[in-house]
């Protein structure tokens, strides 16, 4: 397997929490144990669950955590589009936010294919 840092949805994933760990720290501050939390939690697992699989040793095993990223993906999306229906995010920034969360979610579609055609 390779280093995780090399690939380039890593990079994107890794990039996008630092992001959303910036917007959330201007959610009210009675959400720090709610929402805050679980859309932080949600895009940690994105990096890290392609990270961990680049340490497994099998392309089935690395196939199985780039599905549990691409949930975290999904996870993260719906609690984005909550921040904003509860303005705790401008429309705009959910807008930008929203649309590389679509772009990790392709190219983790893509690696996907790519590791699943080696097995």
């Amino acid at each position: 397997m390779q280093s995780f840092r090399q690939l380039d949805v890593w990079k994107k994933a890794y990039q996008l929490t630092l992001d959303v760990y910036r917007q959330t720290a201007t959610f009210p501050r009675d959400e720090i144990y709610g929402l805050t939390s679980q859309l932080r939690r949600s895009c940690v697992s994105v990096p890290s669950n392609i990270a961990e699989g680049c340490g497994r040793s099998t392309p089935s095993d690395f196939s199985r955590f780039l599905d549990i990223a691409a949930g975290s993906v999904s996870e993260a999306d719906y609690q984005l589009l909550l921040a904003r229906d509860l303005n705790y995010l401008d429309s705009a920034v959910h807008a930008a936010l929203e649309a590389r969360f679509e772009e990790v979610r392709r190219m983790l579609s893509g690696l996907l294919r790519r590791v699943r055609s080696q097995d």
